[in-house]
């Protein structure tokens, strides 16, 4: 199993970069910022709790989320990306780890958000990460996930100012993630489709752990 090495060799590569051409957040993004304000809504009309931003890069939606009034820390799999995300974001907490791995109680969350996280995890292993964001929420606790729409996958060998990377990008279609969600013992609640007549479009999934 290279994807986790490659992925975070990667990543470490391009951290200062991806963190550059973020900068300006999620301005410009009115649907984006919408569904990350609904999220942030729900959590907090729950009663509120932690919320693990996995796959967080950079930090900047995780700031986001802490603007909007939720207890939300960061975790990637890049140490590069969290030395950036600690030094632009000074005051929230960010972890190195892995999704497929939490290092984090059983059902000790209120929410998880995996914002085109799971985009470079093989299809065999999302099941799995699945079942690891069930095993870290509460009962009622939400999830979103956002991800390329599509089929099939491709290697990306740059990016971000022309960095050399190594990672596999998979598109996947909603219905097929939502599946995997309901098997880990999610309720699909809403879904969002960004960008329909784009070459590549995106999708938020919202979820909820029954309890």
């Amino acid at each position: 199993m290279t994807w986790p090495t490659d992925t975070r060799t990667s990543y470490d590569t391009v951290a200062s970069s991806y963190a550059d051409q973020l900068r300006d957040g999620l301005s410009g993004l009115p649907h984006l910022r919408a569904a990350l304000a609904v999220f942030a809504d729900v959590v907090r009309a729950d009663g509120g709790g932690p919320v693990a931003d996995v796959g967080c890069g950079p930090g900047h939606v995780t700031a986001d989320l802490r603007a909007l009034g939720v207890d939300a820390f960061g975790v990637d799999l890049s140490p590069g990306m969290v030395e950036v995300a600690r030094r632009e974001h000074p005051g929230v907490r960010f972890e190195v780890g892995s999704m497929t791995d939490l290092d984090l109680p059983d059902a000790s969350l209120a929410g998880v958000l995996a914002w085109w996280s799971l985009i470079h995890v093989p299809d065999e292993e999302v099941p799995g990460v699945f079942d690891e964001f069930r095993r870290v929420l509460r009962p009622g606790g939400r999830v979103q996930v956002g991800f390329h729409v599509g089929d099939g996958s491709r290697l990306k060998t740059e990016g971000y100012g022309g960095h050399p990377m190594r990672v596999r990008v998979h598109r996947r279609r909603p219905e097929r993630v939502a599946d995997w969600l309901r098997a880990a013992g999610f309720a699909i609640e809403a879904q969002t489709l960004l960008n329909p007549d784009e070459e590549v479009p995106g999708a938020l999934l919202f979820a909820r752990l029954p309890g």
